[in-house]
């Protein structure tokens, strides 16, 4: 990466290399490693120009993060100095999750099973917003493969001291039925209609609207893109990951992130409130 220095290269590799983080956790840790860059470099604005337009091309199926730095990008137009412009898209990005998890609580139900998949850090804030809250709730979770990102969150809601049923990804719509709502977070919301997030989200959707039970999404207004789901770039992972049989044959695939039709969606929550396919807010 020419023209960058150590700082700035770290800060990149961190971003391009974490598969495990969820888009909102990601985005606030790339925030964080650049507010610690801006802090000990000083930068002028316009030399961090190039820094941000190459965070913002990092992760292209998660939209937050170019969101955010353009967000950053707009402020430091505006006059803002890179640390308080930094600062405040961190602030902006804290405070819709927050008002995503408050919005949320109101559609689950008393001793509800909840059903995610992956791991969203704006759901795992709903769940301890309701633990706060003394919400009684269990939760059913995939383990999300290959990346596992569903093993942390069984791990954070037992730490939490909530029950959590952790399955494979494949036993999704045996388990649906035990749910009385299904909630996942979204990395993208596209132009379309359609969202975007780990791949199993489309067969947990289906699932669900075979057994009519309510799909709820959560995402804040960082997630907007003007992609549409026809031409949408969804990130390919190393496919060592997969543990595949050598072969002549054999092509394995790794194709981490995959749209979801808001047909299948009983309608998303962001800061603003909840909203309900065609789009009307409602709450």
């Amino acid at each position: 990466m020419p023209g960058f220095d150590d700082r700035a290269n770290e800060l990149l590799n961190r971003l391009r290399q974490d598969y495990e983080s969820g888009a909102t956790a990601l985005a606030l840790e790339t925030l964080k490693g650049l507010q610690e860059y801006v802090e000990a470099t000083e930068p002028a604005s316009s030399d961090l120009a190039t820094l941000l337009t190459e965070l913002r091309n990092a992760r292209p199926s998660m939209i937050v993060i170019g969101n955010a730095m353009a967000r950053v990008e707009s402020r430091l137009a505006s006059g803002e100095t890179p640390l308080v412009s930094v600062n405040r898209v961190t602030h902006e990005l804290e405070n819709a999750s927050a008002a995503i998890a408050q919005h949320a609580c109101q559609k689950i139900p008393a001793n509800a099973v909840i059903m995610t998949h992956s791991a969203s850090s704006v759901v795992l804030g709903l769940f301890r917003l309701l633990e706060q809250e003394q919400h009684a709730f269990s939760v059913i979770c995939t383990q999300s493969s290959p990346g596992f990102e569903g093993h942390q969150l069984a791990r954070s809601l037992n730490d939490m001291g909530v029950p959590v049923t952790l399955i494979t990804d494949a036993q999704m719509a045996l388990f649906v039925p035990q749910a009385d709502v299904v909630v996942t977070g979204c990395d993208t919301w596209l132009a379309d209609g359609h969202f975007i997030n780990k791949s199993g989200t489309r067969l947990l959707a289906l699932a669900a609207r075979a057994h009519n039970r309510p799909f709820w999404v959560l995402g804040d207004s960082f997630r907007h893109s003007d992609q549409t789901s026809e031409h949408v770039t969804l990130e390919e992972m190393p496919t060592s990951e997969l543990h595949a049989p050598e072969g002549e044959w054999i092509r394995p695939r790794n194709v981490y992130f995959e749209t979801v039709p808001e047909s299948l969606v009983t309608g998303r929550i962001n800061e603003q409130g909840v909203f309900s396919f065609p789009g009307l807010p409602r709450q």
